[in-house]
C-alpha cells in the first residue's frame, strides 16, 4: 500500500567486502527509486577526478639535455627510462607535503626497480616496477620533483613551473584504479522497487579505498556549500536572553571539515564549535597533529561565526565555557 511522504528514505545499511589490500565492494541501501544513481554517479565522477595523489612531475639525469637523449651505459634510452618512470607510483609519507625533491644515484651493474627509490621521505607502492638495465661501467645520477596533484596534467602545462634543467613528465595524479557501480533492485517490507548502490573501489596503494571515497564526499561537500551558506552558521535562538548559545553547541561536523582536520580534533577530544571560537590562536596551532593547512581551514571556516564571540563578555565566555563542559560530561 503507497504511503504520503514528506521526505525521502535515508539508507540504513552498508556492508563493506575486503576484495584484496586496496580493493573493498560497497553494498549501500535501500534508496528509493532514482536516487541511487543520483548518489553513485557523481561519487564515482570525483573518485576518479578528484582524489589526491603523488606523482613525478619533472626529472633531471646527469648529462642529459632532454628526454630524446641517452646515458653512457645504461640499455634503455632517456624516453624509455620516462616511460617506467610513470609507471611507478610514489607515497610521500607526510600527508602534509604537497612537493618534494628527491636524488638518487646508482651504479651498475645493476637492473632498477622502483623499491630502488624507497628513501625516509617517501614509500614506493610499486617496488616491482622495472625502470633500467645498468652495465657494469654505467653511472646513473637523478633527481626527482615529486608533487602532490589531482586528475592529470600534461607535460606542457608543467614546463612553465619546472627548475631549469629538468624534463617535464606527464602527471598522473590520480591514486584511483578502478570505480565502478551497479544498480540492483532490493525488496523493502513489501516493496521491490528500492535500491542498493554496489560499489566498487580499488586504489594504487597510496591511500585505501575508504581514504578515496572521505576525499571524493569531502569534495561533494564543498562543492554544494555555495548553495545554501547558512549550513555553516546555525541561526540564533529566539529568545532574547540566550545570547546565541546554540552557534557554541553545534558540533564540529558541520563546519564541513575534511578528514584529516575532523580526525585531529575528535582526537583532541574536542566536540563543539564553541570550543574552537573561544580558542586562542596559539590554543589551536598547539592541538597535536594539526598541521599548517588544517589550521588554516578552520580559521576560514570560523572567520564568518568570529563576531558572535567578539559581542560577548567575559562572564559569557565563561558560562558558554561551562555548559560546554557539561555536555561534554
Amino acid at each position: 500500500m503507497n504511503k504520503i511522504k514528506v521526505t525521502p528514505s535515508v539508507p540504513t545499511k552498508m556492508e563493506v567486502e575486503k576484495i584484496k589490500d586496496n580493493h573493498i565492494r560497497l553494498n549501500v541501501y535501500p534508496y528509493e527509486s532514482g536516487y541511487a544513481i543520483s548518489v553513485a554517479h557523481p561519487l564515482r565522477r570525483l573518485l576518479l577526478s578528484s582524489t589526491a595523489g603523488y606523482a613525478p612531475v619533472a626529472l633531471k639525469i646527469e648529462g642529459v639535455q632532454h628526454e630524446f637523449d641517452s646515458v653512457r651505459g645504461m640499455l634503455e634510452d632517456v624516453a624509455e627510462f620516462i616511460i617506467n618512470l610513470k609507471n611507478v607510483r610514489f607515497k610521500v609519507k607526510d600527508p602534509e607535503v604537497d612537493s618534494i625533491e628527491l636524488s638518487y644515484e646508482f651504479k651498475g651493474p645493476k637492473e632498477i626497480y622502483g623499491k630502488d627509490f624507497v628513501t625516509d621521505e617517501v614509500d614506493i607502492v610499486t617496488p616491482d616496477n622495472f625502470l633500467a638495465t645498468l652495465n657494469e661501467d654505467a653511472e646513473l645520477q637523478l633527481s626527482l620533483i615529486i608533487k602532490k596533484g589531482i586528475g592529470y596534467v600534461p607535460s606542457e602545462e608543467l614546463r612553465s613551473e619546472i627548475p631549469e634543467g629538468y624534463i617535464p613528465l606527464d602527471a598522473f595524479f590520480t591514486p584511483v584504479k578502478k570505480a565502478v557501480y551497479e544498480i540492483e533492485r532490493v525488496l523493502v517490507e513489501d516493496n521491490p522497487n528500492y535500491e542498493k548502490i554496489v560499489f566498487d573501489i580499488e586504489t594504487d596503494g597510496q591511500i585505501s579505498p575508504s581514504e578515496a571515497l572521505r576525499m571524493a564526499l569531502d569534495v561533494f561537500k564543498s562543492q554544494m556549500e555555495i548553495f545554501d551558506k547558512e549550513l555553516l552558521i546555525p541561526e540564533s535562538p529566539k529568545s532574547s536572553n540566550s545570547n546565541g548559545e546554540d552557534l557554541f553547541i553545534q558540533p564540529i561536523d558541520s563546519l564541513g571539515l575534511s578528514a584529516r582536520s575532523y580526525n585531529c580534533l575528535n582526537k583532541a577530544g574536542i566536540e563543539y564549535i564553541g570550543e574552537l571560537l573561544l580558542m586562542g590562536e596559539n590554543e589551536l596551532k598547539e592541538i597535536k597533529n594539526l598541521g599548517k593547512k588544517s589550521v588554516d581551514e578552520i580559521n576560514e571556516r570560523l572567520a564568518e561565526l568570529r563576531p558572535a564571540v567578539e559581542k560577548l563578555s567575559e562572564e559569557q565566555k565563561q558560562a558558554i565555557k561551562e555548559k560546554l563542559e557539561t555536555l561534554k560530561g
